[in-house]
């Protein structure tokens, strides 16, 4: 699919769909009411005749009255009656691109906002809406193809949109990126896989290398390994490095992300019933890397590391069994009761790994870590567990921003003895109660005290089905924007 931006007068064409925008209570836009009056009022009437009120995301799709020259005309209906913000402008492109994308027409034309941050929403919405995961369908009939191939954005100075554009773009083809890795079978994404494909990052200017077995062993980390040792699949350790501040030596920002390419639960095996799903248990590391790209992508002006623990979880005779003990990168020793806690044996090692090699100003970490964090949040807000009030209030703010919401819940050291183990330093779970909240309290035991935050995802990263029209059903790329937002407003130089 292209994106162009053009001036205001472009005209739809024969084959084309033209969106414009109505506000609540049907009031027309300037552009709505110019459509009106060269159709004789056709517009006005077509809302008079059937429930279309203008109420945000609501969306009336017409074929073009005589006196327009397009194929179908769609009304997008926005909050309030004045001026239209750019987030609005974002979500009615990707309304106006869900209301035609099978219908036949091959070009979309949207006048949605004529200055230039708002046509560049409008593109970047529209391409968030257009995202499809489909190279595996061979058979699906024409008609329910997207048949949109070109979308125009108007614009008062077509040259200015495209550049206002370009950070955008970037962070589009990241959560793109960050979508695909989450989607993939895991007979395709494996931990060597996932991060060739990290490493192919470097043709934006990323730094990436990759850990094997040996080196990890050789670094004590028995926690991470253990967790992959009854896979064929080699687990994998992939360090990511933008160096976009002036300074390059000043010290960086880091991310860290969960990777487990299946879970099947090992030796603690799950039900059968939706174990497809843990497909996306590698959402975490999807977001790091997909953040990692977007800094490339856009040039960020910080320097930022992004550490992938990438390990597949499954039950052969040389699997993980409850009652092991294995012992972390930190020589802290944990006691395995349950082969399904999996991601917090991957994400100790690669916490203190990130922390003792590069220093960071602060961690965050991203995990699809626990079943509980969906119980007590349903799934529209990632938990967010941190040591530090002010990384945990920008984040909570730039999460507002992005439409990628936290919320945050305690850490309190009462509930610590849920994970003494008797026979080893802790055991990696503590029962049913606050279950997210031990996953949290046992992370923070690896971070040694720099700044840190933990993300988890497990309520978000994948939406069945989705109210956002710029997040299909299925992969979100959740935490991309989120940690795109918090570098720019809080950390670029």
């Amino acid at each position: 699919m292209r994106i162009e931006f053009v001036p205001v007068d472009t005209q739809a064409g024969a084959t084309a769909a033209l969106a414009v925008l109505a506000h609540e209570g049907a009031a027309l836009s300037p552009e709505a009411r110019a459509a009106n009056e060269a159709t004789g009022g056709a517009l006005a009437r077509a809302i008079a005749g059937g429930r279309f009120t203008g109420a945000k995301g609501q969306t009336l799709d017409i074929v073009a009255p005589h006196g327009l020259e397009a194929a179908r005309v769609v009304l997008v209906g926005v909050d309030g009656s004045g001026a239209v913000e750019p987030e609005a402008v974002e979500l009615a492109a990707a309304s106006a691109f869900h209301a035609i994308k099978t219908s036949g027409v091959v070009e979309l034309v949207l006048k949605l906002g004529a200055d230039a941050e708002s046509a560049a929403r409008a593109a970047f919405g529209a391409r968030l809406a257009a995202y499809r995961f489909d190279k595996y369908r061979t058979t699906e009939k024409a008609e329910k193809k997207p048949s949109v191939q070109v979308i125009k954005i108007a614009a008062a100075d077509p040259v200015k949109a495209q550049k206002a554009y370009e950070p955008l773009a970037a962070l589009a083809d990241a959560i793109v990126f960050s979508r695909d890795l989450v989607s993939e079978p895991a007979n395709i994404l494996h931990p060597e896989e996932f991060a060739a494909r990290a490493k192919g990052l470097e043709s934006l200017g990323l730094e990436v290398e990759i850990l094997g077995e040996a080196e990890m062993a050789k670094l004590g980390m028995g926690s991470l390994l253990g967790v992959g040792q009854g896979s064929v699949r080699e687990s994998q350790l992939v360090i990511m490095k933008w160096m976009g501040a002036a300074d390059k030596s000043a010290q960086p920002i880091a991310f860290v992300g969960k990777g487990v390419c299946f879970d099947t639960g090992g030796i603690s095996i799950k039900p059968a019933d939706g174990m497809e799903d843990m497909k996306w248990d590698m959402g975490g590391a999807a977001a790091v890397a997909g953040v990692m790209h977007a800094l490339a992508g856009r040039k960020a002006r910080v320097n930022a590391i992004g550490v992938l623990g990438l390990v597949e979880n499954m039950p052969d005779g040389n699997a993980q069994r409850p009652g092991d003990v294995v012992t972390s990168m930190s020589g802290q020793t944990i006691e395995v009761i349950n082969t399904d806690a999996e991601g917090r044996l991957v994400l100790a090692d690669a916490l203190w790994y990130t922390q003792e090699r590069f220093k960071p100003q602060f961690m965050i970490d991203l995990a699809t870590l626990t079943g509980a964090i969906i119980i007590s949040l349903g799934h529209d807000y990632a938990g967010l567990f941190s040591n530090n009030d002010g990384l945990s209030e920008k984040l909570l703010t730039a999460g507002k921003a992005e439409r990628e919401t936290l919320w945050r819940l305690p850490l309190p050291a009462a509930y610590e003895k849920q994970i003494e183990s008797p026979i080893a330093d802790m055991k990696n779970i503590g029962g049913r109660p606050a279950g997210s909240i031990t996953a949290g309290l046992f992370l923070q035991r690896f971070v040694n005290n720099v700044p840190w935050a933990h993300l988890d995802i497990a309520s978000v990263a994948w939406k069945k089905p989705s109210a956002d029209p710029t997040v299909p059903d299925g992969a979100v790329g959740f935490g991309v924007r989120l940690l795109n937002r918090l570098v720019a407003d809080a950390y670029e130089g």
